[in-house]
C-alpha cells in the first residue's frame, strides 16, 4: 500500500490495568526524531481495555496525536483482534512509517501484521535513524548470529514497519498532555478471534529479575569462572542497591538463571550505572547494554572489547578490585 500521510507511528502496548508498558513510551523519543525528520506528526495508537492511563502516558510523552480503539476483545492479546484493529487503522490514515515493541505480543503481532501489509518488517533493531540518500528509516539490528550488524532498508513498501528491543532508548520525560486524541469506535467480530486466553499464569520456577528497569546493574562474564563466583557480584549489587545481570557465557555454562542475562538474546538494558565484571566485551553483550548512561568495566585483559565502550576502566582481576570496590562502598555507607 501507498502511505497517505508522513506520519510516523508508536504502538504503545498496555498492561492489564490499561496502563503503558515501558517500551511503547521509550519509543517515543526515537519517533519523535524520525517523525520530525520525516516531516510527519508523531502518533501513539493505543489498544486495550481501559486505556486512559496509556492515553495520557502517551500524550505527556509528546506524541501529537494518539489514535485509540478500546473495547473488551482487546483485554487480552490476541494475534487476531490486535492485527484486525490495526490493519484498518493503517488502511484509513496511512502512516509512513510504525514503531512497535519487540515484546512477546510485539514479536508475534509485527510479521503478521506485515503480511496482512504486504510490506517489510525488520525485527529486534537496536538502533534507528534515517538515510539522507532514500529518507527511508534506517533499521539496524545485530545479524549473523550477533557477529555483526546490519542497518535495513524497505525501500518499495509503505509502512515502513520494525520491532525494536526494549530498553535500548531512554523514556522522554513527562511534559504537559497536549495531544489530540481520536477514538475509533472499531470492533473485532468474536468469530474473527480464532484462539481465547482462558487463563494467565505466571512462571515462578525463576526469581524476578527487572534489569530493564534497574537504575544500577552489576554483570558477572566468563570471568567469574563458576556459579561461586557471582558472590562477589552480588556483594557489591547489594551494597549499591543494583540488580545482578549476565553474559550470556555466563547463562549458558549454567553458573545463572537466564533471567539475568544482558546482551542480544537476553535483556536490553539502559541504567544509570553498569559495571561489567569479568565480561569481554561481544558484541552480542554489548548490544544490549551499550546504551547505558555510565559503563565501568573490569577485566585483566587490557585489549578486551569491553574496554571500547566503557566510560571507566580497571584491568585488573575481579577477585581483587571487586571486593575491594565493595569495601570502599560500604565504609562510604557507614555499614
Amino acid at each position: 500500500m501507498e502511505a497517505k500521510t508522513k506520519d510516523l507511528w508508536v504502538f504503545v502496548e498496555t498492561k492489564e490495568d490499561g496502563s503503558a508498558k515501558n517500551v511503547g513510551i521509550e519509543l517515543l523519543s526515537p519517533g519523535r526524531e524520525l517523525a520530525d525528520a520525516q516531516g510527519g506528526k508523531l502518533v501513539a495508537v493505543v489498544i486495550g481495555c481501559g486505556t486512559d492511563a496509556a492515553v495520557s502516558e502517551a500524550s505527556a510523552a509528546g506524541a501529537d496525536q494518539v489514535i485509540v480503539v478500546d473495547g473488551e476483545e482487546y483485554r487480552a492479546y490476541t494475534t487476531d483482534a490486535y492485527v484486525t484493529a490495526l490493519a484498518y487503522l493503517i488502511d484509513k490514515y496511512g502512516p509512513t512509517t510504525m514503531l512497535i515493541g519487540a515484546t512477546p505480543n510485539g514479536r508475534d503481532m509485527g510479521p503478521r501484521l506485515s503480511a496482512r501489509l504486504q510490506t517489510g518488517l525488520t525485527a529486534d533493531c537496536t538502533a534507528l535513524a534515517i538515510d539522507e540518500e532514500t529518507g527511508c528509516v534506517a533499521w539496524t539490528r545485530p545479524a549473523f548470529g550477533g557477529n555483526l550488524m546490519a542497518t535495513i532498508l524497505c525501500t518499495d513498501h509503505r509502512p515502513q514497519l520494525g520491532t525494536v528491543r526494549p530498553g535500548v532508548f531512554k523514556k522522554p520525560a513527562a511534559g504537559e498532555a497536549k495531544a489530540e486524541v481520536i477514538r475509533e469506535d472499531y470492533h473485532v467480530p468474536a468469530e474473527a478471534i480464532r484462539t481465547e486466553v482462558l487463563e494467565v499464569i505466571r512462571e515462578a520456577s525463576e526469581e524476578i529479575v527487572d534489569l530493564e528497569g534497574a537504575d544500577i546493574i552489576v554483570s558477572g562474564g566468563r570471568g567469574v569462572g563458576g556459579a561461586e563466583g557471582f558472590d562477589v557480584i552480588r556483594e557489591l549489587a547489594d551494597a549499591l542497591g543494583a540488580t545482578v545481570g549476565a553474559s550470556r557465557a555466563a547463562v549458558d555454562e549454567g553458573w545463572i538463571a537466564h533471567s539475568h542475562q544482558v546482551g542480544q538474546t537476553g535483556k536490553t538494558v539502559g541504567p544509570k550505572l553498569y559495571i561489567a565484571c569479568g565480561i569481554s566485551g561481544a558484541i552480542q553483550h554489548l548490544a544490549g547494554m551499550s546504551s547505558s548512561d555510565v559503563i565501568v568495566a573490569i577485566n585483566k585483559d587490557p585489549d578486551a572489547p569491553i574496554f571500547g565502550v566503557a566510560d571507566y576502566g580497571v584491568v585488573g582481576n575481579l577477585f581483587d578490585v571487586v571486593p575491594a570496590l565493595t569495601a570502599e562502598i560500604k565504609k562510604l555507607k557507614g555499614n
